[in-house]
Parts: structure tokens; sequence; C-alpha cells
């Protein structure tokens, strides 16, 4: 009894350090995100002649990405809730929701970066664009390994179930993408919308 007491409270403790480590490394990445952002402060009104925000931006477009985005935290949450509640399908179907939804996001901003570069507004079109590609593409990529991360618990589970280790990993993608949906929002709020309306 004694030696189960124990077993159960060092898994506890590595389930605990696990957290705050990831807690850590999610710090970092808002300094990163706060950099990026500064920069884009400070960079936002130099067009180089070119194409403003407010010319350039489809807020609908965006908007959409928005939902979409948002709708992927909601399911990645619920997936989490009933991944904790042992019940192996839906937490996998979810998860291939939450998968599905992130792709889709991903492939719209995309596909707005592929307009803006076809339209002769890339990076190297004034500082403006630099600092917006820079920001955006960061965020960008930081779905792209959300992504990948899914897909590889989506195996884990599949094939070790939902043991405690797994359940550890999935609460570490959880935080990771409600992060990143937070980190959208500041974009949709600093870069899109108020690049509209002022």
């Amino acid at each position: 009894m004694t030696e189960l007491i124990s077993i159960l409270e060092h898994e506890q403790e590595t389930y605990e350090k696990t957290l705050f480590g990831f807690w850590l490394y999610l710090m970092s990445d808002c300094i990163l995100f706060a950099t990026l952002f500064a920069t884009y402060a400070v960079l936002h009104h130099n067009t180089a002649g070119g194409p403003s925000s407010r010319e350039l931006f489809n807020l609908p477009y965006v908007l959409t990405e928005t939902l979409i985005l948002l709708t992927s935290s909601f399911t990645c949450g619920l997936a989490m809730w009933i991944a904790r509640h042992q019940q192996k399908k839906s937490a996998i179907a979810l998860f291939s929701l939450t998968f599905l939804l992130g792709a889709v996001f991903l492939w719209l901003e995309i596909n707005e970066f592929t307009h803006l570069v076809r339209d002769g507004n890339s990076w190297q079109r004034s500082a403006f664009l630099s600092s917006y590609f820079t920001l955006v593409g960061t965020h960008g990529l930081h779905i792209t390994v959300g992504l990948l991360w899914i897909l590889v618990m989506i195996g884990q589970t599949l094939f070790d179930g939902l043991s405690s280790p797994v359940l550890k990993r999935l609460m570490c993608l959880s935080l990771f993408w409600h992060f990143l949906d937070v980190i959208w929002i500041f974009i949709f709020t600093i870069v899109y919308l108020m690049g509209v309306v002022t």
C-alpha cells in the first residue's frame, strides 16, 4: 500500500513538473510574439508608398478565419475533457475535428498570403508588409506544428489508449492550442481590426 502511494505521488510530481516546464515554454513564446507585435506596431505605417492595411485586409475573410480557429479551440477543450473521462473514441473524433478546423484555418491563411504576393504585395514591398508577414507567418508556423502534434497524439491515443503519459501530453497539446487562439485574437484585434478601422 505504501509503495502504491509512493508511485502515485511520484506520478503527480512528474505531472506537475511537466506542466510547469510547459508553462515556462509558453511564456518564452509570449516574449517572441510580444517582440513581433512591437515590431509591427513600430512599422505598420511604413508602407513605402505602397498600400496600407486598410487597402489590403478583407475583414469578413479574417473574421471567418477567427471563428474557425475559435471553434477549434472549443473542440480541443471538449476533447480534453472527454479524454479525462476515458472516452477514447470520442476524444479521437474531437481531436480529429480540431485538426480539420486547424487545417482549414491554415489553408485560409496561406490563401491570403498567396493573394497578397500575387498582387505584388509581398514581404519585400515595405516594412509594414515585412512585419505583417513575419508576425502572421510565425503564428501560421505554430499552427503547423500544432497540427502535426495533433496527428501524433491521435496515433498515440489509438495505440496506447488514454494512459497517464498520453493524458499528460494531451494536456500540453491542449494548452498549446489554446495559447495559439489567444495569440490569434491579439493578431485579429491589433493587425486586422485596428488596421481596417483606424
